[in-house]
């Protein structure tokens, strides 16, 4: 069996930062830290993105391998007239991608068992995002929460863990 390769990109976006203190890009950095054992435990082979760099950046690096799956890993912020008012993960994946739409399903489906409200998971098919457009592999960027709502950043500072587990369970199952 040929060893499935991921490309996990966490945000590079430090200047978003979180209702309750921290930031976008060191919060999915926590993420990706936790799946990463998990994942090459499991036999995945996977390549990270450059923290320091731009999402320009994560997009050649993924280009410049030959990999199966893409995963962007953010969170989001409402537009400022909704400022805190929006939960919930929304799950993007290239139109037109059949096996970006499986891993966006997949994704979609296991965030449910455990983000508080199931029922706000948005799976979101779209051309104008640039890491999913540009990007060679199947592609999914997961927008895990809202970080400038105070639950939904609550819920992703007090889940580290648990997020990286299920994200990682994710992964293994589409690599199935």
């Amino acid at each position: 069996m040929v060893q499935p390769r991921l490309f996990l990109s966490p945000s590079t976006q430090e200047y978003n930062p979180y209702i309750n203190g921290g930031n976008e890009e060191y919060y999915t950095n926590l993420i990706a830290d936790a799946m990463e054992p998990y994942l090459m435990e499991n036999g995945v082979s996977v390549t990270r993105n450059d923290p320091e760099g731009t999402v320009g950046t994560s997009v050649r690096m993924s280009n410049a391998g030959d990999y199966d799956l893409h995963l962007a890993i953010h969170s989001n912020a409402a537009p400022e007239s909704l400022a805190g008012q929006i939960q919930g993960p929304d799950v993007y994946y290239y139109r037109g991608s059949t096996r970006g739409r499986r891993a966006a399903e997949i994704y979609a489906e296991n965030l449910a068992r455990i983000y508080p409200d199931p029922s706000k998971i948005n799976i979101i098919p779209t051309t104008s995002l640039y890491e999913l457009r540009e990007t060679r592999a199947p592609a999914v960027l997961i927008e895990l929460a809202y970080h400038d709502n105070p639950e939904d950043a609550n819920w992703i500072k007090n889940n580290i863990e648990a997020i990286a587990e299920n994200l990682a369970l994710a992964t293994l199952e589409y690599f199935r």
